[in-house]
Parts: structure tokens; C-alpha cells; sequence
């Protein structure tokens, strides 16, 4: 018979011994988290781990350091976790664009995103806004797509990296709108607003988080989110359907991955970790207030939402013909 006390130690807050002849293998989390992000400070990316990590060290009990390892259209973060020791130690916050657009658009990549990963945990999940630079002259979405088509090829858009989900969008809405625009692709999201704020990038399809401030300072525009509600951070932009471009919508996920081979039961510790900080009232307002959402699901609705995508967005980048040599 198992006694309260002795159930109680068997919860989620006891240590987890793994795997084999109990007590053969150190408990989890034996020593600090290692988070690797894809992409440089600043962005959507690196907003979600530094969003989780306070109430990631508390839940687990062991220090959570962010490395952020740009680079090679996020393969470089990404090949790093897929090759990590399997104890849930090195965790990657991986991105949506990554995830389902690099298989499809690349060849001889070194991880496959269901053999190599296993999403744990989801962090954000963000509309995106399309922003325009304070020197173009419109605007309103529908300005800036008469802007667009009396100027066929002359405006740039730019995006975090060949095949991320701004360089999707910005193939996407020059097809919406029925005008080419040039892709001038960046190495993040913090540099490409950079360039668009200084009027050098006409437009950027990117998530709030990394943008907000700029909006709110009058150094970009916010045309429309490409969603279909409105971001709570940024109340006073309409949708696309409200500014006149129906069923035009653009959205991203940043969640938190281990090497697929990782034990089951320290899976579930760490989703059971990321849930519960999904929750808390304060990380979700600090969500809110960049433009985004938290989502506490469990690995097997993750794992679904993965393969989807894996399958949705892969189909449209082969259709539009995207690659990146």
C-alpha cells in the first residue's frame, strides 16, 4: 500500500530517477538547463525562452541559461540539439519556420524534425503584423498595396532568413495582393527592423514581440495583423480582413524541444514544467503585452501540431518553389 507520504514523493516535484534499476541513473535535472535559441537577441525566438525562463528554473529547481547560437537559417541551434546528450539538459527553442520550412526548402540537412525532435513544451504562438517603414507613403494596408501595384518590383520586404515564415508571408502576400516585391532576407528579426526602421526595407511581415517597441515609438508602422483577431498588445491595429485583405493570415509558434531519444518520463517532467509556467498570470500578461500567447499543452497535442505543420507549411513552400542552396 502506497501511504500518503510515500505518494506524495512519487509526484511530479520528487526528483526523477532514469531510466533502468532505480536509483542507477542521476536524478533530473541534476545541473543547469541549457536553452539553445536559433537566432540572435531581440526576436520572436529569443522573447519566448527569456519569457519562460525565471519560472522554468523555479518549476525544475536547477539554474536555466539561454545560449543563443545564430546562424545557417537556425541550423546551427538546431543541429546542436539534435545531437545533444538525450537527458533533457540541452533544450532548443525551436521555431515554426525552422521547423517545417527547412526540410522542405533544404537538402542533406543534418536533423529530420520528427526522427531527430520532440517538441516538449510550447512557448509562444504570435500572429504576425505587417510593418512598413516611416519614410514609405502609405498609411493603411490597402495605401500600401496601391503603393505595391502602381510600383510592381520596386518595393523590398524583409524577413529573419531565406524560408523563415516572414520570407513565406512576404511570397504570400505579393501573390494576395497581385504585385512582385523583392525579398531581402536578414540573419533575424532585430536587423531587419533595423533596416526598416531606417527606411532602407520598405516592408517586414514579423511577430510583435520584437517589434512593439518600434510601433509604439513611431519608428514603423503597423499596417494590419495577419491574424484573425486583433493582438492584445496592439489594440488599435486591424486584422487584414478589417483592412480590406480577407483570408490573408500568417501565424507562428516558438516551443521547446529535446532530442527525440530523451526518456519519456523526463519528457513529461519538462512538459509538466512548461505548462505550469504557461500558466502563471504574470508570464502570460508578458506574453500579451509582446504581442503573443502561451498555450499549456500536452506532448501529444505538441506532437500533432508539429507533424502538421511539418505537412501544411512544407506543401507551401514547394509550391512557391522556395529553396535555399
Amino acid at each position: 500500500m502506497i501511504t500518503a507520504t510515500r505518494r506524495s514523493l512519487l509526484g511530479a516535484g520528487a526528483a526523477l530517477a532514469l531510466p533502468g534499476t532505480l536509483g542507477a541513473q542521476p536524478a533530473f535535472p541534476n545541473r543547469p538547463i541549457t536553452v539553445l535559441v536559433p537566432n540572435p537577441p531581440g526576436g520572436g525566438t529569443d522573447f519566448a525562452a527569456r519569457l519562460f525562463q525565471e519560472g522554468l528554473q523555479a518549476a525544475l529547481g536547477q539554474p536555466v541559461v539561454i545560449e543563443n547560437r545564430p546562424g545557417a537559417n537556425g541550423n546551427i541551434a538546431i543541429s546542436a540539439a539534435a545531437r545533444a546528450q538525450p537527458d533533457g539538459h540541452t533544450l532548443l527553442l525551436q521555431y515554426n519556420g525552422y521547423h517545417a520550412g527547412n526540410p522542405a526548402m533544404m537538402q542533406n540537412l543534418t536533423w529530420d524534425p520528427v526522427r531527430d525532435l520532440s517538441i516538449v513544451g510550447m512557448g509562444t504562438m504570435a500572429p504576425h503584423v505587417i510593418l512598413a517603414a516611416p519614410n514609405v507613403q502609405a498609411n493603411t494596408l490597402a495605401e500600401f498595396i496601391a503603393l505595391a501595384r502602381a510600383n510592381p518590383g520596386k518595393l523590398n520586404y524583409a524577413s529573419s532568413g531565406n524560408g523563415s515564415i516572414q520570407h513565406i508571408g512576404g511570397v504570400l502576400f505579393a501573390r494576395a495582393i497581385g504585385a512582385d516585391m523583392v525579398h531581402v532576407p536578414y540573419r533575424g528579426a532585430a536587423p531587419a527592423l533595423q533596416d526598416v526602421a531606417g527606411g532602407r526595407v520598405e516592408m517586414f511581415i514579423t511577430t510583435p514581440s520584437s517589434a512593439i517597441a518600434l510601433i509604439e515609438g513611431g519608428r514603423v508602422k503597423a499596417l494590419a495583423m495577419a491574424s484573425a483577431n486583433r493582438a492584445a498588445g496592439l489594440p488599435d491595429v486591424p486584422t487584414t480582413a478589417e483592412a480590406g485583405l480577407s483570408g490573408f493570415t500568417l501565424d507562428a509558434w516558438f516551443a521547446f524541444a529535446v532530442p527525440a531519444a530523451t526518456p519519456r518520463p523526463i519528457q513529461e517532467r519538462l512538459n509538466a514544467a512548461l505548462r505550469e509556467v504557461a500558466q502563471q498570470p504574470t508570464v502570460r500578461q508578458r506574453a500579451q503585452q509582446g504581442g503573443a500567447t502561451t498555450a499549456a499543452m500536452t506532448l501529444e497535442q505538441l506532437d500533432a501540431l508539429a507533424r502538421k505543420e511539418v505537412t501544411e507549411l512544407g506543401a507551401v513552400i514547394r509550391a512557391a518553389n522556395i529553396t535555399i542552396e
